[in-house]
This record gives C-alpha cells, structure tokens and sequence, in this order.
C-alpha cells in the first residue's frame, strides 16, 4: 500500500492528495474487497495489526520526536492548545444534538446517556476513552449495539484524517489566490511534507536510529512497569517514551542523524494504512436500524467539533493545519494527530500533538462519563 501511494503521489494527478491520505484510502478499498482484513476484535485478532498499534506506532512516536527542536515547539504551543479546547467544547456540543438526532431514528434506551458519552469521550481523546466508558456502564454487553459503534468510530475516525488531511491545503490555496504567502511556495503543505520525507541516509545512520528506538521502546514499558509496582501513579509508557526522545532530539550529534525522519513516516504510513482497513462498511450492515443511529450521532458529534475547530478557531487566526492538527488530537487521539502533523510538513506540531493526546484521554475520559450521568 505505502509502495503503491508513493507512485500514485509522484507521477500522476493524485500527488494533490499526497501519501498520507491516499494510504488510508487504498487500506480502506483494500479491506472492504477482502484483501485486507476488515479490523481486529479480542474474538477475531488480526497479529499484523496488533504489531503495528503495538510496535510500529510507537517507534514511528519516538523516531519523528527525534527530530524536534524544543525551542521550535514554544512557538506552537499556546495557540495549538486553544485550537484543542475549542475542538472539545465543539465535540460536547455535537453529542448533545446528536443523542438527539439519534433517538429519533432508533431508541437506545437505557443507553442513551453511556452512548452519547462514549463518542463524547472519544472524540475528545479517543477510543481509549471509548472503552472506558462502554466497559463501566455494560455497553459492551449490548453485541449489535457495541460492535455496530466500534465501526462507526473507526469510520468517522478514518474519514476525518481524510478531512484534516485536505482543509489545510483548501487554506493554503486560499492563501495564495487572495495574494497571502503567494511569494513562498515552498511554504505549503505539499512541499514542505516531501522536503522533510526524503533524505540520504547510511548504514550507520540507520543503525543508530533503528537501536535507539527499539531499546528506548522497551525501556519505557520497563520504566512503566517498575513505577506501577510501587503502587503509585505510573505515567503511560508512551509519555516516558516521549521524554527519552525528546532528551536525545536536543543533543547535537542526533540533530546530524537523516535517518530518524524517514524511518517515522515510513512506520507512520503503515499505521495509517491499518486505520484505513479498519473502515468496515459490512458491519454497519449487520446491525440493521441502529446503524442509522449510531452513524447520526456520530456524524453530528463530529460536524459540530469540525465547525468549531475550523470555524471559530478562525476568529482567533489560527492557521489551518494548527487547527487540524489540535482537531485530529481530539477525533483520533495522540498518533494519528502526530502523523498529520508530520504528513502536513509542521515538526513543530508533532510534539505538541502527542503531549494533546495524552491531555485528550483525561479530558475526554471527564467528559464522556460527565455525559453519560446527565443524561441517564
């Protein structure tokens, strides 16, 4: 899939889409014709996908954070973090209508406050907080009414990064036909993603870089373990492995190291391209009446957050990706926010997508179990 994006995004119409969102949508086509398999459940494990969550995704975290500079990422910081609140209060907003919306199309019954809560929650940080609220108040029991969920979030989920992926540069031309940055093409997101993705790397510089993040990996589940033993608040691994990544990124020599950046959007294009597969259109079939439901309230929860962290971020000159970047934070959580971010050519964002992420599952976690008792 990668292989086949990259050829489509250098030699024919489609490098406007660029990588990214073409992976997504070739690993979603893939899937829905039986190619690829269509998701992963605790009944059906797919052990591709469980490595590339498990593995993949977390070395593409610590290879794209070796290559940011902090002194860059305060510039990025308080706007992104406007940018995400906003998001939020849009993504609460659209629960509400949509829980509406919804149970004019089907009843949820007693359910209808936990599953408001749960696209809340994961729209906020996501599905980490899907989960909890589903697992606290027995939503996970309901088989229709939780697998038909699981696969209108892992849709919408997909759909978005399509969305976040293409808006900023709907902005960016924007820009240039009103006469803005018109003097700088080099500026867009198109050049600045293929500028960052390709670079001359050696054996070594490939060692290294490869070493590093498999030892830094599972230094970070070790460090994770040892701090929950002691019965104390233990920081998730992905945190430590931030912080280990960050304390090399600012040393001179890694700065001198190619390989870091290619490695990360290589890892980054195979997680996108397992999101893509889990777009799986049949089991919204198999639900009958409550899928219409279900994708209602979804949809709505995300139109109104996407008016919100579009519309009303505008109004406070937030530039297109930072509002897509802090948007994707809050619709698909830390990873795929830090993948936008590096797909749209801002290494300044990457950390603050991650450190988002982490802030989304406890804000979203609030939220969504906020929601589900008000309205129970």
């Amino acid at each position: 899939m990668v292989v086949v994006s990259e050829l489509l995004a250098r030699h024919t119409i489609a490098r406007q889409l660029g990588t990214a969102l073409l992976v997504i949508v070739l690993g979603g086509v893939a899937a829905n014709v039986g190619l690829l398999p269509t998701g992963a459940t605790e009944a059906h494990p797919v052990p591709v996908y469980e490595a590339v969550f498990g593995v993949v995704a977390p070395l593409s975290i610590f290879w794209l954070l070796l290559t940011v500079r902090l002194r860059d990422v305060l510039k990025a910081g308080k706007t992104v973090l406007l940018a995400f609140g906003v998001g939020a209060v849009g993504t609460v907003l659209g629960a509400l209508v949509g829980i509406e919306v919804a149970s004019a199309v089907a009843s949820f019954g007693a359910l209808r406050g936990p599953v408001a809560g749960m696209f809340a929650g994961t729209y906020i940080g996501g599905s980490v907080n899907f989960n909890a609220v589903a697992l606290e108040y027995d939503v996970v029991r309901r088989g229709g009414l939780y697998a038909g969920a699981v696969a209108v979030d892992n849709i919408i989920t997909a759909v978005w990064m399509v969305a976040c992926l293409t808006v900023p540069r709907l902005f960016a031309r924007g820009s240039r036909a009103s006469g803005e940055d018109s003097h700088d093409p080099s500026r867009t997101p198109e050049a600045l993603s293929e500028t960052q993705d390709r670079a001359t790397v050696t054996p070594f510089d490939l060692a290294v870089a490869a070493g590093l993040g498999i030892f830094c990996v599972w230094l970070s589940g070790v460090v994770h373990d040892l701090v929950a033993a002691q019965d104390v608040w233990a920081p998730p691994s992905i945190l430590i492995l931030t912080v280990f990544a960050l304390a090399l990124a600012q040393t001179p020599w890694m700065a001198r190291l190619q390989s870091p950046g290619v490695l990360g959007m290589f890892s980054v294009y195979v997680f996108l391209t397992v999101i893509g597969a889990h777009c799986d259109l049949a089991a919204l079939r198999e639900i009958g009446g409550l899928a219409g439901a279900i994708a209602a309230l979804a949809c709505c929860t995300v139109a109104i957050h996407g008016i919100f962290a579009f519309g009303v971020t505008r109004i406070f000159r937030i530039d297109g990706v930072t509002a897509a970047v802090a948007s994707q934070a809050n619709i698909g959580g830390g990873t795929t926010a830090l993948a936008l971010a590096r797909s749209l050519g801002r290494p300044d964002l990457v950390l603050p997508a991650i450190l988002l992420g982490a802030l989304g599952n406890a804000v979203g976690n609030f939220a969504g179990f906020t929601l589900a008792e008000l309205l129970r």
